[in-house]
């Protein structure tokens, strides 16, 4: 497969995003979860799937810590957002078969952050149900418009 084909189906990785960055994905993430009354944990992963920042709102669930950080690492790895996997899941058959991979997290919530066409980390948002999840990671991949 070349890196043209790769391209149109993809987007290819980029420069890891920076600190800074990341704190702004984080805090437009928390404004929406604030907004809602949702305790949450917001986790952003640089292109290399490296934890860049990662915090928990009061009272979010303890659980969620780890679930935050494996979505946003699920979402750059396979530079495609976790929702993907979770209906892919949902339609049972011969996709429960990435229930034996130990590197996926098929909940919704998990968004790659794209950046000029090319994916610089992505978001992994915990705390309530994948909808509401989903909602908060995309407020921060909002902010980079």
């Amino acid at each position: 497969m070349s890196t043209a084909t790769l391209a149109h189906d993809v987007p290819l990785y980029g420069t890891p995003i920076t600190l800074l960055l990341a704190k702004k994905v984080a805090e437009a993430a928390e404004d929406e979860a604030t907004r809602h009354g949702w305790p949450m944990v917001i986790a952003i992963v640089d292109s290399g799937g490296h934890l860049v920042l990662q915090h928990r709102l009061d009272q979010a669930q303890h659980g969620s810590i780890e679930v935050a950080r494996q979505k946003a690492e699920t979402a750059v790895r396979f530079r495609r957002s976790t929702k993907v996997f979770e209906d892919a899941l949902a339609q049972g058959g011969m996709h429960l078969r990435l229930l034996g991979m130990t590197n996926l997290t098929p909940l919704d919530g998990g968004i790659p952050l794209v950046v000029d066409g090319r994916v610089i980390g992505a978001i992994g948002v915990s705390g309530m149900q994948s909808p509401q999840d989903a909602k908060v990671a995309q407020a921060g991949v909002d902010a980079l418009r």
